[in-house]
């Protein structure tokens, strides 16, 4: 087993993702990046940290670098400044440079955290990504975006960084819990959905290998989704415009996401933030009801939550307005011309976004 994707950016090639099932090739593909007597640091968290810290920190002394390792505690509710500070003071202690390096270790909270700290570290130095979870090597890992949550609002403060490489080995996903192993399907199907429709026929025919973990078919469902992020970012590196399409379930999840508190995994809110907006495709026509209670009963098998009940719709949306990705006063909705192709709508108003939450948010 061994895959390798190369992410370009204005047609020079910019970084590699290479899938793996352990970390035994980990030192050998940072060494490619032609660095050597510098300083690594791994940032990692409290769950990822005791599992594989000690691993990886072995296999990258083997780069003739010195190894550095920063833990902190778990969850959403530390991705914000005060621990991007924490990381800040542990690099000025050890003395790192500008040519020195950041290593993220974990899942997505995790990656985008340590991306953000590495971009603005001096002004910026080089970070690697190493992702745990399924929804970080298929989504988060990929595309340079970084960024902390700032008070109440989620990654509302962040930059555009690319990482020099992002390597995946793919055995990490056994030690997940089952709930944060499928959180990942949440980004999973969503590719499919907005971009290759034949790949959500895939999905949906293999659920029950998938759902054995059988190596083989999470490899090749790892590479497509990998491969659909990658076609997205090449285009659009900075989200001026395809790249939004991305956000297919976000605008919604995120706003339940915030108003569950957390209590919800990222992958489960956009499964329901989906669900409203595919909502909306089937009152305006650009979907069947067939097609809706296919993909409905897809999230279904795979073990969603299909409600929530601790929030109102009103809520929600109010929620809603506090997203990164409102432009001027409207909120930038990205709906399905069709499965397999997504598109960013603007006319989305708070009455369509109340029947679209009917039965999703059970007040």
């Amino acid at each position: 087993m061994s895959k390798l994707i190369t992410v370009n950016y204005n047609q020079k090639p910019c970084y590699n993702i290479v899938i793996e099932n352990d970390f035994s090739k980990l030192a050998e593909n940072v060494t490619k990046l032609e660095i050597s007597g510098r300083k690594l640091a791994v940032i990692t968290d409290s769950n990822v940290g005791p599992l594989y810290a000690d691993k990886v920190a072995q296999c990258l002394k083997e780069t003739g670098n010195n190894i550095f390792v920063y833990t902190f505690e778990a969850g959403e509710k530390n991705k914000n400044l005060n621990t991007v500070q924490d990381v800040y003071e542990f690099l000025i202690k050890n003395k790192f440079d500008r040519k020195d390096m950041l290593v993220a270790l974990g899942g997505g909270v995790v990656g985008d955290l340590t991306g953000f700290a590495a971009a603005t570290y001096l002004r910026g130095i080089d970070f690697i990504q190493v992702p745990t979870s399924l929804l970080a090597q298929v989504d988060s890992s990929i595309g340079g975006k970084t960024g902390v949550d700032f008070r109440a609002y989620k990654n509302m403060v962040g930059a555009f960084h690319q990482p020099r490489l992002v390597y995946m080995n793919t055995s990490t996903l056994s030690s997940l819990n089952t709930r944060l192993f499928n959180s990942g399907f949440g980004e999973i199907l969503k590719h499919g959905l907005i971009k290759d429709a034949s790949y959500f026929q895939w999905l949906k025919d293999n659920i029950e290998k998938i759902a054995a973990l059988d190596s083989g078919y999470l490899e090749e469902m790892i590479y497509r989704s990998c491969e659909i992020k990658r076609k997205v970012v090449e285009n659009d590196p900075t989200e001026k415009g395809e790249r939004a399409q991305l956000n297919f379930g976000h605008t919604l999840g995120h706003a339940i996401e915030k108003q569950m508190n957390f209590e919800l995994y990222h992958g489960e809110c956009v499964v329901l933030g989906m669900i409203a907006a595919l909502n909306i495709c089937v009152e305006r026509g650009t979907i069947t009801k067939e097609e809706y209670d296919d993909i409905y009963n897809t999230f279904k098998a795979y073990n969603f939550p299909m409600t929530v009940d601790k929030t109102t719709i009103d809520e929600v949306i109010a929620a809603s307005k506090n997203d990164k990705k409102m432009d001027g006063n409207k909120v930038k909705f990205i709906l399905l011309k069709k499965v397999g192709e997504a598109y960013i709508d603007m006319t989305v108003d708070d009455n369509t976004m109340r029947r679209s939450l009917k039965n999703v948010v059970i007040e």
